[in-house]
């Protein structure tokens, strides 16, 4: 059986508080996963969005399609520079850690990305938006602890 993942990523300030959504759908089973942080960037919630779907697959090798409206992440992927960004140890390339942990991910399973437009009355992209948004304004928001140590050193790995 296929799965199907909506994922979106949201920051207050860009950099300020951050979250991110994620909707994953297999035949009648929905699973719901959002999480917010203090201290990170839209982009970084966009890829941690689609993380956190793959993270959450109970089985390997799964065909799986993620639609997102980041096109930081989709063309990092579709056009393959992600994987030469491999190739030079990422570097001078933002959000290293977040990408690695992608990668891992990722090869685990048979994944196809379509980029969506955001903001354009897809429902589960407009779920995934909700979901970031309010996550980000919620108590409790989780520490961005590579992002906020990368800041600190000025360097990126």
């Amino acid at each position: 059986m296929s799965v199907i993942i909506y994922t979106d990523g949201a920051a207050k300030g860009n950099p300020g508080n951050g979250g991110y959504g994620t909707v994953m759908i297999s035949g009648k089973l929905r699973k719901e996963i959002s999480q917010g942080f203090q201290l990170t960037t839209n982009n970084r919630m966009e890829l941690l969005a689609v993380i956190a779907g793959l993270e959450n697959l109970k089985s390997l090798q799964e065909t799986v399609t993620i639609y997102s409206d980041s096109k930081y992440v989709v063309d990092a992927v579709n056009k393959k520079w992600l994987f030469g960004w491999e190739k030079k140890n990422f570097n001078k390339k933002k959000n290293p850690d977040l990408w690695i942990r992608f990668l891992i991910s990722y090869r685990k399973h048979l994944v196809t990305f379509i980029w969506i437009k955001g903001h354009n009355d897809n429902l589960e992209n407009e779920r995934c938006d909700y979901l970031a948004v309010k996550a980000s304004e919620g108590n409790g928001l989780l520490k961005d602890e590579w992002y906020e140590n990368s800041k600190n050193k000025n360097t990126l790995f």
